[in-house]
């Protein structure tokens, strides 16, 4: 066990101490690392003003004002991607094939890029209480103590979300190993530009999803079908000549980075199931994977 750093103040080490699940809630309420940053930052001045002597929780509290915080920034996000070009998908969580145990467990559990897409059907409050509950476990009343709204409006929003995210939820994923042969598989077809061998690998209601931002080539639409995700697979072995695939995990499962001339061009997330792969979700937009270091994967 790790000893507790006694160079904090002990306003710093109560804060660290539940970072990571602040971290977990913020960045699956905003889809952004840096966004969930800038929270985390605020709710640590707010923290840093406080009493906590007086509180009765400090976990409480720092989630309360969390949770309020990533509320205000995606209400405001809103209006931002209602004039998105294309298809808006996550900030990508990356990292080599073998991550570090700490940085598991803050990437642990419900952060698929498949799964925080579907998130976006959800409106910000309804997005909060599904997290806060079927994420993060906690009960009715402290959900409603959070959000400042009655146990009875939490319980109604909650069925609501349900219902919208069990329409288009991840199916259920493959094992680990199943899934690298798969992706292996997939990168070798594509690279080549085979179109039948990168159809083979798909499920018949595949879908491709590509974010661009306006700001690189991405398709504008959600792709479906292995014959029209082929035939676009095909075209980009044949426009980008040279490009590579490269393992790495992404959310917390396997991905991949596209290279071309040392440089990334995009980051892949996939949906997997019964052998095929049933999601491909390609993040272009440079202002999402600008600050990854290829070095560093």
């Amino acid at each position: 066990m790790t000893p507790p750093d006694t160079s904090l103040d002990d306003h710093t080490r109560q804060f660290e101490q539940h970072r990571s699940r602040l971290f977990g809630v913020a960045y699956r309420m905003l889809g952004s690392r840096a966004d969930a940053e800038d929270v985390l930052q605020d709710c640590y001045l707010r923290w840093r003003r406080s009493e906590p002597a007086a509180l009765q929780s400090a976990e409480a509290w720092l989630m309360t004002v969390t949770t309020r915080l990533s509320l205000d920034r995606l209400r405001a996000a809103q209006n931002e991607r209602a004039r998105y070009v294309g298809p808006w998908l996550p900030e990508p969580l990356v990292e080599d094939v073998h991550p570090s145990p700490e940085h598991q467990m803050e990437i642990a559990s419900e952060l698929s890029v498949a799964f925080l897409a579907v998130l976006e059907r959800l409106g910000p409050e309804e997005r909060a209480v599904f997290l806060l509950r079927d994420v993060f476990d906690y009960d009715y009343p402290e959900i409603a103590e959070i959000l400042g709204k009655a146990e009875p409006a939490c319980r109604q929003m909650l069925h609501r979300a349900r219902l919208r995210v069990r329409e288009d939820r991840p199916r259920f994923s493959m094992a680990a190993e199943a899934r690298e042969n798969l992706l292996r598989r997939f990168f070798v077809a594509a690279s080549s530009g085979n179109r039948d061998a990168v159809m083979a690998l798909l499920a018949d209601d595949a879908r491709y999803v590509s974010d661009g931002g306006g700001k690189v080539v991405a398709a504008l639409k959600v792709l479906v079908g292995p014959d029209r995700i082929g035939r676009l697979m095909h075209c980009v072995a044949r426009n980008y000549r040279g490009m590579t695939y490269r393992l790495i995990r992404v959310n917390g499962e396997l991905g991949a980075v596209s290279v071309l001339d040392g440089h990334i061009q995009s980051i892949l997330a996939f949906e997997t199931a019964d052998g095929r792969i049933t999601g491909i979700y390609v993040m272009r937009n440079p202002d999402k994977i600008t600050g990854i270091s290829l070095d560093a994967l």
